[in-house]
């Protein structure tokens, strides 16, 4: 259902800036067993800890895993909040938000109505939090 409004075009907008998102203990086993490392050597090379919260590491202005030439390098390992991005939702509360995020991100169908998309969003979420892949709060 997801592809009917948003297909990953894999082009880094989301990646880029000066802050990137914290991550949760399952997301650090996703990309231990994306990039076959230990959890130390996952830390020590691409995550830093601030105050116990674990994010990835930030490098020339995006996240450490973006590359210019093939995307995200842990696409299939990513984070939850990666993996839910651009379908928050923030996107159900306020129409205009719809339309920012879908200025900026490619994948993002917006050639629908808000209230088709929004429908079809809100379904997506309630699933995927069924289904314990993210963590909703509609």
């Amino acid at each position: 259902m997801i592809e009917k409004i948003f297909n990953c075009t894999r082009c880094g907008f989301c990646c880029h800036g000066e802050t990137t998102v914290s991550l949760d203990e399952q997301d650090v086993a996703n990309m231990q067993k994306c990039l076959a490392l230990s959890r130390e050597e996952l830390i020590e090379r691409y995550l830093r800890v601030t105050s116990g919260q674990i994010q990835m590491k930030i490098v020339d202005g995006h996240c450490i895993f973006y590359d210019k030439n093939i995307g995200c390098k842990v696409h299939l390992g990513r984070p939850w909040r990666c993996r839910q991005w651009p379908l928050h939702p923030a996107l159900l509360k306020d129409g205009s938000n719809f339309s920012i995020i879908a200025e900026s991100c490619p994948g993002l169908q917006n050639d629908m109505q808000y209230e088709e998309f929004s429908h079809l969003l809100k379904e997506i979420l309630v699933q995927k939090e069924a289904d314990g892949g993210w963590k909703v709060k509609l």
